[in-house]
């Protein structure tokens, strides 16, 4: 027979397959695990609009860095 705490880690499992399916509808790009520490930080008190702002910052960042790295790869390719 299920324990109480069985049938919450169950429950938690539904509402982040739920959330992942609205996620990948809206082409969020975050995979279950970025999900559920997105829902536990705000459970915890962060602000989602400040959370999605770091998120979209943190991604722009990285994308520069990619995009900084590729430029550095293909001027080191290039024949002097």
């Amino acid at each position: 027979m299920p324990s109480q705490a069985d049938d919450k880690r169950q429950a938690a499992r539904e509402v982040i397959d739920i959330l992942h399916e609205i996620s990948t509808l809206l082409n969020t790009n975050l995979d279950r695990t970025e999900l559920s520490l997105c829902v536990s930080l705000i459970e915890n008190g962060v602000n989602p609009d400040a959370l999605a702002a770091v998120i979209k910052d943190l991604r722009k960042e990285a994308g520069a860095s990619r995009g900084f790295a590729t430029e550095q790869q293909q001027q080191q390719a290039l024949p002097e």
